[in-house]
């Protein structure tokens, strides 16, 4: 007999409409049951983590999705406060960038990303990496409540 999982709040952490709007879209169209919260910069993840205002009634996400190249305090910054947090550094972290560099690869592991991810251009492409995120850390992976 299988488990029915329960659907997790996703935290998307990104600047670009379009990506944004193509995460959105990738979710609709593999029918995801998860939630997807959506700030636009690292310092309103940070307050939506930290449930600051105007983020009081933010739930915990199971699962944050961060881009590194964002306003006002970028993805590494986050990726580091988040995971220095004792509070916060068991949800799972998967950076979700343009960026192929090693050094950003690197930097991000080091600052313990669970994953790390370049985005495709493609849009079926990108369908199918928000999927497989999605199967992994839902389905697969066994998450904190």
């Amino acid at each position: 007999m299988t488990e029915a999982l329960a659907p997790i709040d996703i935290l998307l952490v990104e600047d670009d409409p379009g990506d944004v709007l193509m995460t959105q879209e990738a979710f609709e169209h593999h029918k995801i049951r998860n939630s997807l919260s959506v700030v636009a910069d690292g310092v309103e993840a940070l307050q939506y983590l930290r449930r600051e205002p105007p983020y009081e009634n933010a739930t915990r996400p199971g699962l944050i999705l961060l881009d590194l190249n964002l306003p006002r305090k970028d993805g590494r910054e986050v990726l580091a406060e988040v995971k220095n947090a004792p509070e916060l550094r068991s949800i799972p972290v998967v950076v979700l960038t343009t960026s192929e560099a090693e050094e950003d690869i690197l930097r991000s592991y080091d600052l313990h990303a669970n994953a790390y991810v370049t985005k495709p251009v493609d849009f079926d492409r990108f369908v199918e990496v928000v999927r497989q995120i999605d199967d992994f850390f839902v389905t697969v992976v066994k998450l904190p409540r």
